[in-house]
């Protein structure tokens, strides 16, 4: 008579499983709450396409070479601003713990917790997975509201901008430059 040992995590049991062999259990990303963040963004895309179409919305042809450094420019800085701003910390609080300093008037941040919890935590301190998110929003702006939309995208990216030029000022500064 073969009993069915108890469930411990090992990764025997786990064989039958399709991500069996990605990393042990404890290591592994939270597969589940990922895969319902890739069908949340790919339905609100998908939504808001099927509203512009039933709406005789068009869309581009192609996206003008400005207009595309514009949104570039932008989501560059919003998603900075979401994953790293001190002042938007308190966004990220309930899903992620202090790490140190970043870089100016940044903050270095890891998730916490585990499932939806440590998903929404890796969201929100990763600029770069935070910009497709940001990106989308403002692409689908310019299906529904255009000009609000530029004016919106035309702030993040002048921030950008004043970024730069304060990053190179404080660099000049301190080789004397300045003065």
């Amino acid at each position: 008579m073969s009993a069915t040992p108890p469930s411990n995590g090992t990764a025997v049991e786990d064989a039958a499983s399709p991500v069996a062999g990605y990393a042990p259990p404890g290591q592994r990303p939270p597969f589940l709450p990922y895969l319902t963040f890739m069908g949340i963004f790919g339905s609100l895309v998908a939504g808001a396409l099927a509203l512009a179409k039933r709406q005789g919305r068009e869309l581009p042809e192609r996206a003008p070479a400005g207009q595309l450094l514009l949104l570039g420019t932008a989501s560059h800085k919003l998603s900075r601003l979401l994953s790293k701003d001190k002042v938007t910390s308190p966004l990220r609080a309930p899903f992620t713990e202090l790490e140190g300093r970043g870089g100016p008037a940044e903050l270095e941040e890891a998730s916490r917790g585990t499932g939806a919890r440590k998903a929404i935590g890796e969201l929100l301190i990763c600029p770069f997975c935070l910009g497709l998110w940001v990106i989308a929003a403002f692409s689908i702006g310019l299906l529904f509201a255009p000009r609000v939309t530029r004016f919106v995208a035309s702030l993040f990216a002048a921030l950008t901008i004043s970024d730069f030029l304060q990053i190179a000022y404080k660099a000049a500064e301190e080789k004397g430059l300045g003065e």
